[in-house]
């Protein structure tokens, strides 16, 4: 038995070969991810005697070129979590961290788990795409609000509280009303300046332009507020010009936004459990396509309970003696990005408060017993959780033996 370890890095990994009773059969060395190194690694693997396991770290994306080479070259691949490597002993006092020792840690690793490794299985096209996408899109949406943030701020010494007189939800092009109104009147005394049917008429104008709803009594308000205004910036062009440029950056981010979201109901849609995940109390065409990409392939997990694993929301036990914690933290070993998409879906079924469901049911039970927010939002994810391995599960094997 051949453990062959791998030290993953961007571009390029360290690589050793360890057997049992601590022999190394390789000393480590480097390997670039170029198409004619990985050969020669995969054809020094091959003519190793006995059987060959590969073992590496999960490593955000930078191990995917050398694992799906691996993999289709016909190895067993092992891909482990970064922290059941560093918690594995290295039987000695001294602190080494370096490329080579870390390979021949990962091998180690190997030999002592031989059994229990699970073969890793790459990702096929449509989810690996759609999880890059909803990675671009939570990157994006981080950006959206800090410009948002940022032309808020603009507008307080121009036109304070410009942003809360609209509520009109976001386009299905990204635009906001109050973002497109603020880049026509972005001063209080272009409004100010002109008599009150003056500007009710410009304001119709401007809507009908844009193809928003008009309303003669948001017209008043809106000069009201104007008239109210003390502006700390002057309207000059060097104003409007730091305006016209924050409007200009958040639409793009907005837009690009909005393209991104039609992509990933694309591609969703194209994935056999889509509609199931759809019909879900709370999940919509925004939060469907980001669950989906964050779990992937629900069948990959042994059981409900691995699926609450890997989203972090699961509470491990800890006792020790007579001790037995009854109060205890989630872990939050999984993926944040789920984890938000599910706080962002209980935040959904709260709101719309369907009496049917049966995590609402569930939610507004603990919150009725005093719960704290926190406690009962994570218990109504880890209960979403486990209905949906089921519901997804169990329509993914029909269509199976359908087909």
């Amino acid at each position: 038995m051949n453990a062959v370890g791998i030290d993953v890095s961007k571009g390029k990994s360290m690589v050793a070969v360890m057997r049992p009773l601590g022999e190394l059969v390789v000393k480590p060395f480097e390997v670039h991810h170029t198409a004619n190194e990985l050969k020669d690694l995969s054809d020094l693997l091959r003519g190793l005697d006995g059987e060959v396991r590969i073992i590496m770290e999960f490593t955000g994306r930078y191990y995917q070129p050398i694992a799906r080479y691996l993999v289709e070259a016909g190895f067993f691949v092992g891909v482990v979590h970064a922290k059941l490597i560093h918690d594995f002993g290295n039987n000695s006092i001294r602190k080494v961290k370096t490329d080579r020792a870390d390979a021949i840690k990962i091998a180690n690793y190997g030999l002592s788990n031989w059994i229990s490794l699970k073969r890793y299985t790459p990702e096929d096209e449509t989810r690996l795409l759609l999880k890059t996408c909803n990675r671009q899109y939570n990157q994006y949406m981080k950006l959206k609000v800090s410009l948002k943030n940022n032309l808020i701020a603009i507008l307080d010494q121009t036109f304070s509280g410009l942003n809360e007189m609209f509520t009109s939800p976001v386009r299905a092009d990204g635009h906001e009303k109050w973002v497109d109104f603020a880049e026509k009147f972005w001063h209080c005394e272009i409004v100010s300046s002109m008599s009150r049917a003056k500007f009710t008429t410009q304001y119709s104008k401007w809507c009908q332009k844009h193809g928003y709803n008009r309303s003669d009594s948001k017209a008043s308000a809106l000069y009201e507020l104007a008239l109210n205004q003390v502006a700390t910036l002057p309207p000059t062009t060097q104003t409007k010009a730091l305006i016209v440029q924050a409007i200009s950056q958040l639409n793009f981010v907005s837009v690009s936004l909005a393209e991104l979201r039609r992509q990933m109901q694309q591609l969703a849609a194209s994935l056999p459990e889509y509609p199931v995940v759809l019909a879900m109390s709370g999940v919509g065409e925004t939060l469907g396509p980001q669950l989906i990409a964050e779990i992937g392939d629900v069948r990959r997990f042994s059981h409900k309970g691995a699926l609450v694993a890997f989203a972090g929301v699961d509470a491990p036990p800890f006792q020790s003696g007579v001790f037995e914690s009854a109060s205890r933290s989630i872990s939050k070993r999984g993926s944040p990005a789920l984890r938000k998409a599910l706080f962002q879906v209980m935040k959904s079924i709260l709101k719309n408060s369907p009496s049917d469901d049966a995590v609402y049911q569930f939610l507004d039970r603990k919150r009725a017993e005093g719960k704290h927010y926190y406690v009962y939002m994570v218990a109504g994810c880890n209960k979403f959780l486990r209905i949906y391995y089921a519901r997804v599960k169990e329509y993914l094997i029909t269509l199976e033996n359908i087909s």
